[in-house]
This record gives structure tokens, sequence and C-alpha cells, in this order.
């Protein structure tokens, strides 16, 4: 092939995958910032009514560490396991405590928390979704009992919704 074609379809080449790619990003629901800080404050709020020290993390679709607050006092090693039931939460598109009525022994995903660098299967991680239903994230706290974990995560994901 002479330079010319070579480059010509270089370009169209390029300029398909940009639409292509472009088009996805666009349709794509994301997790803003603003969305993750706005569940970061509410499940602050709601633990602080509690009385609860917690750590607080928010995760994006792709469940990478969007937003994350570890409220003074609260225990070292809730940081981790906020973390990992956020990404829980996103991994399966469920709160953690639903999972884990299936991860007791005998049932269909014992030892599944062994996978993808640990799991949290017990509550306190919550699926975060737009008004339409689509999963852009999820929450995860840890440092209270799990009543109320699950009640400051809820407090966090239903922030999202509200206007």
């Amino acid at each position: 092939m002479n330079n010319r074609i070579t480059k010509a379809l270089t370009l169209s080449i390029t300029s398909a995958l940009l639409c292509l790619f472009g088009t996805l990003q666009l349709s794509a629901a994301e997790l803003t910032h603003e969305q993750a800080f706005k569940a970061l404050h509410a499940a602050q709020k709601k633990a602080e009514e509690q009385g609860t020290l917690m750590n607080i993390a928010v995760v994006d679709s792709g469940a990478n560490l969007k937003a994350f607050i570890r409220m003074d006092g609260s225990y070292l090693g809730s940081i981790d396991v906020a973390i990992k039931k956020a990404k829980t939460a996103r991994y399966f598109d469920t709160p953690t405590h639903n999972l884990g009525k299936l991860t007791q022994p005998g049932q269909p995903i014992y030892n599944i928390e062994h996978s993808n660098d640990g799991l949290i299967t017990f509550g306190g991680g919550v699926p975060i979704k737009d008004k339409d239903g689509n999963v852009i994230g999820a929450i995860g706290v840890s440092g209270g009992t799990v009543e109320n974990d699950i009640e400051v995560a809820n407090s966090g994901a239903n922030s999202v919704l509200k206007k």
C-alpha cells in the first residue's frame, strides 16, 4: 500500500473508533463527583444522628474509589471493610446483606468472599442507582452494628435520587 492510502485508512479507522467510543461514553450512566459527595455527606449525617463513628466509601460504576471519609475516632480496621463493602455491592449490584445469606456453608456461593481480593458479605454495602434505575456506583460503610451500617448506607444511596 502506498503512504497516502495507509494514512487515509488510519484516519478513517481512528475516526470510526472515536465516534464509537464517544457514543458509548455519552450513553453510559456514570456517578459524578457531586453525586459521590452527596451520598458521602448524607451517610455521614445519618451516622452522626445515630451517634456512630463510621468509615464511608463511595465507588463508581467500575468499583473505583470515588469518595471516602473516616470520621474522627472511627475504627482503623473499618477503612478496608467500608471500601470492600462498596466494591462488593457494585460487583454484584445488590446490597451486601443479600449476599450474606448465600455465602453460608452449604449455600450456592459459599466461600465467594475469598475472590476479588476479598469481598464483604454482611450488611453495609448498597448499590447507588440513578433515576432510571441504572447502577452508577455503590456505597459501603463500616463502624456500627450491621443494622446501623445498612441504615447509613441506604441514606447515602437514596440521597442521589433526591434533588
